[in-house]
């Protein structure tokens, strides 16, 4: 939990103008990366960078403590269940721990793009509390707080999946071949080898971008799907193959699909090498090596 909190203040400010690029904000469509990071503190003080990161942290708390029980859990039911051990084992088991966090989280992060996506004088919702109500009462229901959920276990499996399988790989390859150049005994066991802090914070960087240019077009589907009711084409974007199909014919690969991409990576690198790195100390300060 304190890992994935961590990471994600870390990055909030890329967070938040990421999601007004990747839905077309009328605010800031026209404007690039650097210069929407420059508009957002001119137009909504610097406070506006961290508009939904309030939400953020409700969901990311258990977001990422469910996310990283769960590899530890699945890695072991599918190495004693399955027999399946290796590097695939690593794979199958971030992508399932993905996937349960995501799923179990989602309305928070429903919640938390709807706030991050409005501009200071055209608020449609008050707060978290309100957000919720508003959502449940406009937007039918339940279902209303899962529109968008397919594109996000779709690219989480792999997002996930891969973060966690390139994290461990490199990890587990980097300690059997340089242990010593790469590698310090761990503060709580000095009989596990624990990789040093800044080798830590590249491998978890490396894993980051790798995952992050597989799955990046489930995610801007997903966030448009997310916002939903707030877009002018919300009924052009209601299924993900739609939503797809419409950003793809609307405005191509590298301007739809990949739109905020090259933020992504300054956003999500550090973002995982903070993610990773804290969750190895973590561990380590609450001696369960």
């Amino acid at each position: 939990g304190i890992a994935g909190c961590c990471a994600k203040t870390t990055t909030a400010p890329l967070d938040r103008v990421k999601i007004l690029l990747q839905a077309h904000n009328h605010h800031y469509k026209h404007l690039g990366v650097f210069s929407t990071l420059c508009a957002v503190p001119k137009k909504e003080g610097y406070l506006g960078l961290y508009k939904g990161n309030g939400a953020m942290m409700i969901r990311i708390f258990p977001y990422g403590a469910i996310q990283f029980m769960a590899f530890d859990q699945y890695k072991k039911v599918i190495k004693k269940q399955l027999g399946i051990s290796g590097h695939v084992h690593r794979l199958m088991a971030g992508s399932m721990a993905g996937i349960t966090a995501v799923v179990c989280t989602y309305p928070l992060d429903m919640v938390r793009v709807r706030l991050a996506f409005q501009v200071k004088g055209e608020h449609k919702y008050m707060g978290i509390i309100h957000a919720f109500k508003m959502i449940y009462t406009k937007e039918g229901g339940f279902s209303g707080f899962y529109r968008g959920l397919t594109p996000t276990v779709v690219g989480m499996a792999p997002y996930a999946g891969f973060s966690f399988f390139t994290f461990g790989t490199l990890k587990s390859i980097g300690l059997a071949q340089a242990p010593d150049l790469l590698g310090r005994p761990s503060l709580d066991n000095p009989d596990v080898l624990v990789l040093k802090t800044h080798v830590n914070l590249l491998c978890g960087g490396i894993a980051g971008a790798i995952a992050q240019t597989i799955s990046y077009p489930l995610d801007v589907t997903r966030r448009r799907m997310q916002l939903g009711a707030v877009l002018p084409d919300s009924e052009k974007c209601l299924t993900m193959v739609q939503t797809l199909k419409y950003v793809y014919q609307q405005h191509g690969i590298r301007r739809g699909l990949y739109r905020g991409l090259s933020l992504n990576y300054i956003r999500c690198i550090p973002s995982q090498a903070v993610a990773f790195t804290t969750y190895e100390l973590m561990k380590q300060f609450l001696h369960l090596n």
